[in-house]
């Protein structure tokens, strides 16, 4: 069984910035030798020189926090990798956000739980192909409504996001991820959150998971082209055009 490999991008005030733990407030601009700067372009091409990843995440800091937006550079990353499926969590809550979104035509949308004020918009949405559900913890606590928790409201793409992981090297909270895949079996899992290197995504491969958000082990050097291109799914899509 392959691997799902997204690459995750968060952007803050336009450019991107590099995880702390899940702590947003220690969040400062990536230094990587993917890239010459933090511009997120830059950052896209040097993820894509390492492998040809077909998907990027992108987490829109300021969106989610409430502190405006970062929706040009998601729809210039589109425009200069058109054959990239992006995913966006952007803090998106409400019909009407999702409608515009999709009527927009601005690619894959994440809702995450933290930003839902109930379980409605994403048990309207559950059969939209175009939208993911992203399942936010902090330590053993879920972030957002407890009806969420129910996976006959999960859409057929559904992120295990640990907030505490991500950027750190504590490895991907596994217990929670196998709980998750015996719930809702036909549903596509996806790990977020201390990916180290190759060992954990063995572990994930074994646990059944479908997917995985990556970002700190890559611009680490944690996990190379080699061990990336074992794991990932095949054919991918080269960088531009």
């Amino acid at each position: 069984m392959a691997l799902d490999i997204l690459p995750v991008i968060d952007v803050r005030n336009g450019v991107v910035v590099r995880a702390v733990k899940g702590r947003r407030d220690l969040y400062r601009p990536i230094e990587t030798p993917l890239s010459a700067g933090a511009d997120p372009v830059a950052v896209a091409s040097g993820l894509l020189r390492l492998h040809p990843f077909d998907k990027l995440y992108i987490a829109d800091l300021d969106a989610i926090e409430g502190n405006g937006h970062n929706t040009g550079a998601v729809m210039t990353l589109r425009q200069r990798f058109p054959k990239l499926d992006i995913w966006t969590d952007n803090g998106t809550a409400g019909a009407e956000a999702v409608y515009a979104w999709f009527g927009a035509d601005r690619g894959t949308l994440v809702l995450g739980s933290e930003s839902q004020i109930d379980g409605e918009t994403v048990r309207r949405f559950r059969h939209e192909p175009r939208l993911v559900l992203s399942l936010d913890f902090r330590a053993d606590a879920f972030q957002g409504p407890p009806e969420l928790l129910d996976p006959a409201r999960w859409p057929a793409r559904v992120i295990a996001m640990t907030l505490a992981r991500v950027g750190g090297t504590d490895g991907p909270d596994f217990e929670r991820l196998e709980v998750l895949r015996s719930v809702h079996p036909a549903c596509r899992i996806y790990a977020a959150g201390g990916v180290r290197g190759k060992a954990d995504l063995e572990r994930l491969v074994q646990l059944g998971v479908n997917g995985v958000l990556v970002a700190s082990a890559l611009h680490d050097g944690r996990l190379d082209a080699s061990e990336i291109a074992a794991f990932a799914r095949s054919p991918q899509h080269p960088e531009g055009d």
